[in-house]
């Protein structure tokens, strides 16, 4: 066994240990009443239900956790990535073809292994708690979309670098950064006009009362809405949600018809001027500028480690090979993929009470705090998530500390131009 395999087992179990540390001590934060100010949405039964749901959720995590590492630590140990290394080489002897095939065969072993749990999890738990409306055909089609999506352009990517790594000698990451970054310019401008409708039918909002509301409350806010669009998410949950997607002429903001019905006027209003927000401060093009940039740190590290012998001895092949070397460079970068995530989390969260000051200036303070409370209940969110377990965890604020953030907005009159 090479050192390095001792490395990556270390790696690998203490972000295990880690995970069931963090989430041990959420678990225990869990309060047994419900937090005054969320009397009005969280009735006790309610809460109680909510309370369910966090311990089904929580224990089926924990055991999807602890069989995924078992059984990354047994490939890693029976050296079940250099015995598919050789497979694929006595089958296929052209350079570009082998890491195509070599990554398919981990991609879909891993979703046939994942594909107990996630109905289990989509078909029993969801189930069980009302909010899964996923019927079995949608479920098969889903899955077959994904595949072909991901092998798709998760295989166009991968040749791409491997053709680089082949053209361009040891600069093949700078050429490989430029391609990636192209594709994440793309990927954000274009998804809601390509990837989202293969899965999810958008029509735009309809003329009326909200969509007037909401043209006013985009004027006063400088933003020029052109699209506004109804997603079907009720025909796989009833939990709600909005989002805003694209840059240039290709900006969208799309909401679910779950949300349309959960939520009145102003409170819709309000979670759409959140949603602005983030374009309008530009946490949107931020986040696609980090996402390139740390996507050149990891390919500039790649560049310099790749042809380590070790690492690919690490899992099991005698000498350097790309797209050995690429999955053990993955497995060792974890935990700067971690704290690089970490950073982007933190980022994210004040991204979030940025936005909110912006919805609450120029729409309600009020109808947001009520859309938000509103939206936690029904998707039966944690109110009281552990302090620790929320910094590395929590991409958003929790509710209570946005509501208590939206306070000083809340005897303020929406700007009027």
């Amino acid at each position: 066994m090479h050192p390095l395999l001792y490395i990556i087992f270390a790696i690998i179990i203490f972000e295990a240990l880690w995970d069931f540390f963090l989430g041990e001590l959420n678990r225990k934060s869990w309060s047994d009443k419900v937090p005054k100010r969320l009397e009005d949405v969280y009735p006790q039964d309610k809460f109680q239900k909510q309370k369910e749901y966090r311990i089904a959720n929580y224990r089926f995590g924990l055991f999807s956790s602890a069989v995924s590492t078992i059984l990354i630590l047994m490939v890693l140990w029976y050296q079940g990535f250099g015995w598919l290394h050789y497979t694929v080489e006595n089958f296929i002897g052209h350079k570009y073809l082998q890491p195509l095939v070599y990554f398919g065969a981990i991609g879909l072993g891993s979703m046939i292994l994942s594909l107990p749990f996630s109905i289990y999890s989509t078909f029993v738990i969801e189930e069980r708690f009302g909010f899964n409306r996923t019927t079995k055909s949608t479920f098969i089609t889903d899955l077959i979309k994904s595949l072909l999506l991901g092998a798709l352009i998760g295989g166009l990517l991968l040749w791409l670098v491997v053709w680089f790594y082949h053209t361009a000698g040891s600069l093949f990451w700078l050429y490989a950064w430029g391609g990636l970054s192209l594709f994440m310019i793309f990927f954000s401008k274009f998804y809601t006009t390509l990837i989202l409708p293969l899965f999810n039918k958008l029509t735009p909002l309809e003329e009326g009362e909200l969509k007037s509301a909401i043209e006013s409350m985009s004027r006063k806010a400088g933003f020029s809405l052109e699209n506004v669009y109804v997603m079907d998410g009720s025909k796989r949950s009833t939990k709600a949600n909005a989002f805003f997607s694209g840059f240039g002429e290709n900006k969208r903001i799309v909401l679910f018809d779950t949300l349309i019905n959960d939520l009145d006027k102003d409170e819709i209003v309000a979670v759409l001027a959140h949603e602005i927000g983030h374009y309008r401060l530009k946490h949107t093009i931020r986040g696609t500028i980090l996402g390139i940039l740390q996507t050149g740190i990891t390919l500039f590290l790649l560049g310099w480690f790749i042809n380590h012998p070790g690492i690919s001895q690490a899992l099991g092949v005698a000498s350097p090979v790309f797209h050995v070397a690429l999955l053990g460079f993955g497995l060792l970068y974890s935990p700067i993929s971690a704290m690089a995530g970490l950073g982007m989390t933190i980022l994210s969260r004040r991204q979030e009470y940025q936005a909110d000051a912006f919805a609450a200036k120029y729409a309600n303070a009020s109808a947001l705090q009520s859309a938000l409370k509103k939206i936690s209940a029904t998707a039966l969110n944690n109110p009281t998530p552990h302090p620790w377990f929320v910094f590395f965890n929590y991409s958003h604020p929790p509710l209570l500390k946005r509501l208590e953030a939206l306070d000083s907005f809340t005897s303020v009159k929406p700007t009027i131009k």
